[in-house]
């Protein structure tokens, strides 16, 4: 490379490091809460079985002897401990022999009530072989962030730095621009002579601002592939219909956005004289009797007379090993499956997205992705904290050098 080119890429290398320097003070500040958070909550639900281990933990018979109760017994145990004037919105099935069914309940908004709108959020625990309850939890107030769990309160501090819509729209912006930030500092890092092996390790026996320059480095360049895909995803998960917009350039969609995977506004259960609704037991026999692979995750209840029940199945290795679950909409009087949704199918952009939560997650990779995606979320805080470190090791410098060069000229006084 001629000395000429290698000042032309430095020139243009600074322009990018102010880039980088400007968008990182900001968006670093912001990117190490939500990534710290973030780390933190690739294992939610283990956390959540330590922190509530009382409600959550059971003992588990021996596996010959192990027979869950059927389902209608477990919300019938459920609803002689839930909340006053509250609705089964969700039940999440145990994800391990020695764990309970959770169930969602949510009572109406107090000045919303005849608009069904909800209000406070709470978690019923329900043994799965002896259908007793074993607890309620408060888990989602709906006017405060105070007084929650603490898993829950970092789930929102996570999602919208306790700022409500507003901070669901912010943190989408701000993940965003740490896209940018982040390329723009593989840019910077890029070695211009070809001296990887420099640029990819820390200089032995080196100076505390040598290390503190390296540890940024070396911690940018080794986690910008895993943060560059939770970040995107992050982005998705804040703006869908925006991501959407981006996406549909390239791929027709199927679903409306990130949280449905149906549009359920265009379903409906159709009433039949004389008929009652079925029972989530019910529902349940029908998905599994219709598609038995896969693992039962999650049913959600009709919301009124005209809704559906969801009942969602993963690990469906029939679809894919690494993405497969299926969502299942059944009519809540018939019985009649009405829809179904398989992950992994559809448009090129239908699977494009269905990769997103898997891959924000980590659970897309088992263990191992979990564990790059944590480490992901730690490196924010570490990369804010060495950035601004090197910013102010800079600043001082460049103070040091004008006093000095003021000392050596001192006939010269700038106005």
């Amino acid at each position: 490379m001629t000395s000429a080119r290698l000042r032309r890429l430095k020139s243009r290398r600074q322009i990018w490091l102010r880039v980088h320097l400007y968008l990182g003070l900001f968006v670093g500040a912001v990117l190490a809460v939500v990534g710290f958070t973030g780390g933190i909550l690739v294992f939610y639900e283990e956390l959540q079985d330590v922190l509530n281990a009382e409600q959550i933990r059971i003992q588990a018979p021996p596996a010959s002897q192990r027979q869950l109760c059927p389902l209608d017994d477990i919300i019938a145990a459920a609803e002689t401990i839930k909340p006053p004037g509250s609705r089964l919105d969700k039940l999440y099935y145990p994800r391990h022999a020695d764990t309970a069914y959770k169930l969602l309940y949510h009572q109406p908004a107090p000045a919303h009530a005849e608009s069904g709108e909800q209000g406070d959020g709470y978690y019923v625990f329900v043994n799965p072989y002896t259908a007793r309850a074993t607890g309620k939890q408060l888990w989602h107030p709906r006017d405060r962030y105070w007084g929650r769990p603490l898993i829950s309160f970092i789930m929102q501090l996570h999602y919208c730095l306790l700022l409500d819509t507003p901070g669901v729209i912010f943190v989408g912006i701000v993940s965003a621009f740490a896209i940018i930030s982040i390329l723009t500092g593989l840019i910077v890092w890029w070695p211009l002579t070809g001296n990887f092996r420099t640029a990819l390790t820390i200089k032995p026996r080196a100076s505390l601002v040598r290390f503190n320059f390296d540890l940024h480095k070396i911690v940018g360049v080794y986690s910008a592939a895993v943060l560059l895909v939770v970040v995107f995803s992050g982005v998705y998960f804040n703006l869908p219909e925006q991501v959407n917009v981006l996406v549909k350039q390239f791929s027709p969609l199927q679903r409306p956005n990130a949280w449905e995977g149906m549009e359920s506004a265009k379903i409906h259960s159709r009433s039949i004289p004389g008929t009652t609704a079925i029972t989530p037991g019910q529902a349940e026999a029908v998905a599994r009797h219709q598609y038995p692979n896969g693992q039962m995750w999650m049913l959600s209840a009709p919301a009124d007379g005209q809704g559906i029940y969801y009942v969602w199945k993963r690990n469906v290795r029939e679809l894919s090993r690494y993405i497969g679950y299926r969502e299942i909409a059944i009519d809540q009087y018939s019985g009649e499956i009405l829809k179904r949704y398989d992950a992994g199918s559809g448009s090129a952009g239908d699977l494009f997205l269905d990769w997103q939560w898997p891959l924000h997650s980590g659970h897309a990779f088992g263990w191992p992705g979990r564990i790059l995606v944590l480490l992901s979320g730690l490196a924010c805080p570490v990369l804010y904290v060495t950035g601004v470190i090197r910013w102010l090791q800079k600043r001082r410098a460049k103070s040091a050098a004008a006093v000095i060069q003021a000392q050596k000229n001192p006939g010269k006084v700038r106005c």
